[in-house]
């Protein structure tokens, strides 16, 4: 059963004693120069990069139909402590009335070397793609999908490209919400709180031009899977 947040307590700021390189995320700090087509360079100048282990991710849409013809859909509430601890920050000129204590999202996870191996030899990037997007489902909402189901929703994009590398693949899938059982989580303490939330599509993307739903992967997969309905069957 998932836990809902009461606070977050800070045990201790380990910025000063930890390098850059220690954490989950993993910041590289450059000086770089362009270099021009037509033989010229600019002046050098810094740019600093976060990174991660493992660096890119897939986000997957869980979807089903209605009788009536409709749509509804299965997002995952987190934990995200940064956006949490962005009230006691005095560097945010503007703080949300009230905070965020947890966020909407779509079903998420970094792509992992091991994904390699768990496709089946396979190595090209829609295998593992699908298998770390059925991997995903069922640890975080705790629903078994079947690699064929998974469809494909647009274009990868890069969702912090002024600051990191990441880039972010789209898929969706029908399943039955209703057969979610517990999530198993993957060991993470922020896995403790939160779950399988159900809104019908047209309420979620009009939670996200409200700012209840604040994610951007979020909205650009909601909007794309009311697109892809809206065509019909390709």
């Amino acid at each position: 059963m998932s836990k809902r947040i009461r606070d977050i307590q800070i045990l201790e700021d380990q910025s000063e004693s930890r390098g850059p390189k220690e954490g989950f995320l993993q910041l590289s700090r450059y000086l770089i120069r362009n270099l021009y087509e037509d033989g010229s360079e600019s002046e050098a100048y810094a740019c600093d990069l976060i990174s991660r282990r493992h660096i890119d991710a897939v986000t997957i849409l869980l979807y089903e139909q209605l009788p009536d013809g409709g749509h509804r859909v299965g997002l995952r509430e987190n934990l995200r402590p940064p956006v949490y601890l962005r009230s006691r920050n005095p560097k945010v000129l503007f703080h949300e009335e009230p905070p965020y204590t947890t966020l909407l999202e779509t079903v998420a996870g970094v792509i992992e070397n091991t994904d390699l191996a768990d496709a089946e030899g396979e190595s090209d990037l829609e295998t593992v793609l699908r298998h770390r997007a059925a991997e995903e489902c069922w640890e975080e909402v705790g629903i078994r999908v079947d690699l064929s189901a998974i469809e494909d929703l647009g274009a990868a994009c890069f969702p912090t490209p002024g600051i990191g590398d990441e880039k972010v693949y789209f898929k969706a899938v029908r399943c039955r919400l209703d057969l979610a059982s517990p999530p198993q989580g993957d060991g993470s303490v922020m896995e403790e709180v939160g779950g399988l939330v159900i809104l019908d599509l047209d309420e979620a993307i009009a939670a996200c031009r409200s700012g209840r739903i604040a994610d951007m992967k979020t909205e650009i997969a909601l909007v794309r899977l009311r697109d892809k309905l809206a065509e019909g069957p390709q």
